[in-house]
């Protein structure tokens, strides 16, 4: 489901729901910084080898290079941060 008041552009369901997976799963928290952040290496491995999503590796990489396309994520050193939306 995409939300109007998101300014993101919106993305298949199936992408949303891998986002929504990650968002879910336990990010580090930098110590400089509030920030939530995951290796992407971790993150790949999470979403093929969770049951809510059949993903292939393939189809898991491609699910996060769009996420970070969109801004749904960035990537620091190889971790993947959540983009945090401003009211």
């Amino acid at each position: 489901m995409n939300d109007l008041s998101d300014p993101r552009p919106p993305l298949p369901e199936w992408i949303l729901d891998a986002y929504d997976i990650l968002c879910t799963h336990n990010f580090n928290s930098t110590e400089e910084e509030d920030v939530q952040s995951i290796p992407r290496e971790q993150a790949l491995e999470i979403l093929c080898s969770t049951d809510n999503v059949a993903l292939e590796s393939e189809d898991a990489a491609h699910a996060l290079s769009r996420l970070i396309e969109r801004g749904y994520f960035y990537e620091v050193d190889g971790e993947l941060r959540v983009t945090m939306l401003e009211d």
